[in-house]
């Protein structure tokens, strides 16, 4: 049991789903995806499971994302792992939103990619100490996808826009200040919440939402992206990148003024393919439902091995690791905004 990539027990009222991948930071293959759905099916069939709490093993990571390596050696195998993992994945993402029985989030450590996509998709999401939350698909020439499409840009003052495109890591306590998380609490504490929860779900229906208000504490350290919202949403609102980069080069406010040229610096290293496609990404899956979102990211999966650039960002960060991506084009003047319209142009949703 314990060589099991996901981990199920149940106890008292409440159903366990552990990621437990712990060397490979638990990011996701299909193996996992269909073992999370297979019990997600079971289970709210099962009138004595009333809680489901999915979490990750090992110190690190909850899960920091999908094994985006094997999909790269599906892909250049001539393999299509890579359309079935994302139809996969997403459906069990989707079906962890529509859940019938409350599911709460452990979200410590690592949330990256498809680790966001499950805890996003959670109706209760705990963050830690440790916590640190980020949507870094640019930095392989991806996009944001597991529903990111949704919840990014339904973020107040255009936060989910700048984490989108920018890939950067947030903490506990801007988690919470954006609405990605509803609580923290100290890691220590959850040995006792759990047996709390699996002692009251056992007896009956179980009001979490007291219980996790008595586990509830305020994070160390305060909210960083503060005091730059203002910025945040001023420039993260322009109608195109380049527009975007024009405002963030231009930034001439004293206090603003270092964090526009880590920002222009972070734009320039990725993709400008990606940061474009995120951003049109962003903007249309503002006004389409869930299901039309991840409908949207499915349809741009189908092209983007193909004629995106995740082959070559794989290629530079996680397999010859020379972390020297060549980006097509090189240069953000000579991207044809043709390529960007394409990934859209015969996307029909319902």
């Amino acid at each position: 049991m314990s060589e099991a990539k996901v981990l199920l027990e149940r106890r008292g009222g409440v159903g366990y789903l552990t990621l437990n991948r712990p060397a490979g930071l638990n990011a996701l293959d299909l193996e996992m995806v269909r073992a999370l759905h297979g019990a997600l099916h079971d289970w709210e069939y099962d009138a004595a499971v009333r809680v489901l709490v999915l979490r990750g093993n090992g110190p690190k990571a909850f899960c920091a994302g999908g094994d985006v390596r094997a999909l790269y050696d599906s892909y250049q195998r001539g393999d299509d792992l890579h359309l079935t993992f994302f139809n996969e994945e997403y459906a069990l993402d989707l079906a962890l939103h529509r859940y019938p029985k409350p599911i709460l989030a452990l979200a410590h450590g690592l949330v990256l990619g498809g680790g966001m996509g499950l805890v996003q998709a959670a109706r209760l999401r705990i963050v830690s100490e440790r916590t640190r939350m980020a949507m870094p698909e640019t930095a392989i020439g991806y996009f944001p996808d597991v529903g990111a499409s949704h919840f990014l840009p339904r973020l107040p003052d255009h936060l989910g826009l700048y984490l989108g495109l920018t890939g950067v890591q947030i903490g506990p306590a801007d988690a919470l200040a954006a609405g990605l998380a509803d609580v923290f609490i100290p890691e220590a504490a959850n040995a006792e919440l759990l047996q709390r929860l699996e002692a009251a779900t056992a007896q009956g229906p179980t009001d979490l939402a007291a219980l996790l208000r008595e586990f509830a504490a305020a994070p160390a350290e305060d909210a960083r992206l503060t005091d730059l919202r203002p910025a945040i949403a001023e420039h993260f609102a322009a109608a195109t990148v380049g527009e975007l980069r024009e405002g963030l080069h231009a930034e001439s406010r004293p206090a603003f003024q270092d964090w526009a040229r880590e920002t222009l610096a972070t734009l320039d290293a990725r993709s400008s393919l990606a940061v474009a496609t995120t951003l049109e990404l962003l903007r249309q899956g503002s006004g389409l439902s869930l299901e039309q979102c991840f409908a949207l990211e499915l349809h741009l999966d189908r092209r983007w091995f193909e004629k995106g650039e995740i082959v070559e960002g794989v290629r530079a960060m996680l397999v010859d690791k020379d972390r020297t991506p060549h980006w097509n084009p090189a240069r953000w003047e000579d991207l044809d905004p043709h390529r960007v319209s394409a990934f859209f142009a015969d996307f029909r949703h319902a």
